[in-house]
């Protein structure tokens, strides 16, 4: 994209109006055309293309049209490089004189860059034509050796490279410069750094930073599934085809997805649902049994959220009777449903959304001893372990060390690992015989690095690593198996700026002290040579640390941090929101990434790591668009390449 030559569509539209001016009346103007395309938003034809789809994906046209005041759009007609598409044109009114113009579901089958054409007319005969691009991007050649009949994302929501790093100081035993041990994501032979930026900002949130693992395209934060328009409407948007529903419709294949968070959550939505509102949480997991079980093949749906499950009046329903509201249902327009082949949806607080995938053949685990005990052969699984989040690593795995329950551990005292929720998850859709798509996401490394919370941060990220180890060895078994791990952002600008020069025990004196930074930072924090080397202890009963509270332990630096208090020692009891923390010893590092008192820190910019292994892994190299990931994980499902 030549920025030098960039005109803003903006200042071309009002060529156009001045233009039109000289007649009896203003001409319509189009104000967004979908898919997105610089050609229309800057009249820039050149690379890169913003939407980018694979032959035979499914998409949604859409313009928005400014219509004459008290005038209307009464047609409408989209072209594909001059070509008139077939099917129904759907004209909405959607205030302030401008009218929605839809035609949903395409499929573009003919690879190279398309010009989208949209005209419509006005109400006293005036018309508007506009022009956007996008490119159906082709397999490399035919088959180029076996394919990729199971396709393992492993996302550690807000992993940067730091994290990671961390993991590997814990559990790796550096001394005299090198590890004694790498992590099991270090094994994957191919590697490359990924670039995050959304549609609408170079800061991504998790929607959009997952979504384009599984559309292939960007969209605006916030959205998942969708590209944006001009509605408040949560379910109208524009659709692009998942992953998962590409591949059942066209490959039979089956998709499982598997998190710690709450499952309507923006990273496993982003594999399976269509909504502008990441946190609509009553449609998007209504969304995944009426949509994504019947049309994505989804097998497989595990982590918390039960609360969005159970009817509304029971003990720990979220359930909303809104389409509108934080939280809120869905119902379709008609020309979504229709054009997509999907239910229309339904106000329905009362619904029992877990009978309803019982009865469609789910077995339904509401713990770990449960989900252990899952029928031989079964192949269709639901797992809800909490009614929010799942508890972290830290917490869940003291409780099984006999420690105190914290947090939610109390009330759902049996929540499974990460590791074991995912081994259950290959073991079910293992069973499949066209493969599989699987998402396992540790939601957590985000969530507790914005609470900058760095020992829950690093024992999810040791969690994650294990559950990468255990794909691999499910890939051992199954080669014909391609394992991608990488993270949707960077999440609070971690990095590791060295480690204590002062014993555990002479830290806590000092953590009681009240000393501020002439107790904590001054005679603490040890750089460069001082920083050394530090030792922890691995539990032998479950491979986990047994203390991350050492002699000489690591020290972690927040860059995009909000404000808050350190004294370097693991807190006893997780983050509650406005709570006080960690503030006898006064230490206070004011944060530089929000407004004063604001606690919480924020996703970067950062470029983030991605590992891959097993079929198909050599096309994962360089520095590459997030969005580039999924297409290189289709050319090796779809058509195959030579590793």
């Amino acid at each position: 994209m030549n920025l030098s030559s960039l005109v803003s569509h903006a200042g071309f539209a009002s060529i156009v109006l001045a233009a039109a001016s000289l007649s009896t009346s203003a001409a319509p103007t189009v104000t967004r055309l979908n898919p997105p395309s610089a050609l229309f938003t800057f009249d820039d034809s050149n690379p890169p293309y913003i939407s980018r789809f694979v032959t035979g994906q499914r998409f949604d046209l859409q313009a928005t049209v400014q219509a004459d005041a008290r005038a209307s759009i009464t047609a409408a007609v989209f072209r594909i490089n001059g070509w008139t598409v077939p099917g129904g044109v759907t004209i909405t009114p959607i205030g302030g004189d401008r009218f929605s113009v839809t035609r949903r579901a395409v499929e573009a089958n003919f690879p190279g860059v398309h010009k989208l054409t949209i005209e419509a007319t006005q109400s006293d005969g005036a018309k508007v034509s506009d022009q956007g691009n996008f490119e159906v991007v082709a397999f490399k050649g035919g088959p180029r050796g076996r394919r990729a009949k199971n396709v393992i994302y492993l996302i550690g929501d807000g992993m940067g490279i730091a994290h990671r790093t961390a993991a590997r100081l814990v559990m790796g035993n550096v001394q005299m410069g090198k590890a004694e041990d790498m992590l099991a994501m270090d094994s994957l032979p191919h590697t490359a750094l990924i670039s995050t930026a959304s549609l609408n900002s170079i800061v991504t949130d998790s929607a959009p930073g997952a979504a384009c693992y599984s559309t292939g395209n960007k969209s605006n934060n916030n959205q998942e599934g969708v590209f944006p328009d001009d509605t408040a409407d949560k379910w109208d948007n524009p659709r692009v085809e998942h992953m998962g529903s590409y591949l059942a419709r066209r490959m039979g294949k089956a998709l499982g997805i598997v998190t710690t968070a709450d499952v309507e959550d923006a990273t496993p939505a982003s594999f399976a649902v269509h909504t502008q509102d990441r946190g609509a949480g009553t449609g998007i997991c209504d969304m995944y049994l009426d949509e994504a079980a019947a049309n994505a093949n989804l097998r497989v749906l595990m982590g918390g959220g039960r609360k969005w499950f159970l009817p509304q009046g029971t003990a720990g329903s979220g359930r909303i009777g809104s389409t509108t509201s934080s939280g809120a249902d869905y119902v379709l327009p008609a020309d979504v449903a229709a054009g997509w082949g999907v239910p229309t949806g339904a106000i329905d607080p009362t619904r029992d959304l877990i009978a309803d995938f019982q009865a469609a053949g789910f077995y339904y685990a509401p713990d770990k001893a449960t989900l252990d005990a899952t029928p031989a052969g079964t192949k269709r699984v639901l797992g809800l372990f909490n009614t929010g989040n799942m508890d972290v690593a830290l917490d869940k795995i003291a409780e099984r060390r006999g420690g105190a329950a914290v947090g939610s551990v109390a009330a759902f005292p049996d929540q499974p690992m990460l590791e074991e929720m995912t081994k259950k998850a290959l073991e079910v859709l293992n069973r499949e015989r066209d493969g599989f798509v699987l998402m396992v996401e540790a939601a957590s490394i985000d969530k507790q690095a914005h609470n900058m919370d760095t020992e829950r941060w690093i024992l999810e990220t040791i969690e994650f690593d294990r559950t990468v180890q255990a794909c691999i060895d499910f890939q051992k078994r199954n080669p014909d198996t391609l394992i991608v791990v990488t993270a949707d952002h960077e999440c609070a600008g971690v990095n590791i700026i060295g480690g204590t020069v002062v014993t555990d025990a002479e830290l806590r004196t000092r953590a009681a002290s009240g000393g501020g930074a002439a107790q904590l930072r001054s005679g603490v924090v040890g750089v460069y040579d001082a920083a050394g080397f530090p030792t922890y202890g691995v539990s032998s009963t479950d491979g986990y640390p047994t203390t991350l509270d050492t002699d000489k332990k690591i020290l972690i630096g927040y860059a995009a941090n909000g404000d808050r208090y350190e004294d370097w020692l693991t807190n006893p009891q997780p983050n509650v929101a406005g709570a006080a923390r960690d503030v006898a010893g006064n230490f206070f590092i004011a944060g530089q990434a929000a407004g004063a008192g604001v606690s919480t820190a924020v996703h970067t910019g950062s470029d983030i790591p991605l590992s891959a292994g097993g079929r198909g892994a050599s096309l994962f190299h360089g520095v590459m668009d997030n969005t580039d990931v999924f297409f290189r994980v289709l050319q090796a499902a779809a058509v195959g390449c030579d590793d």
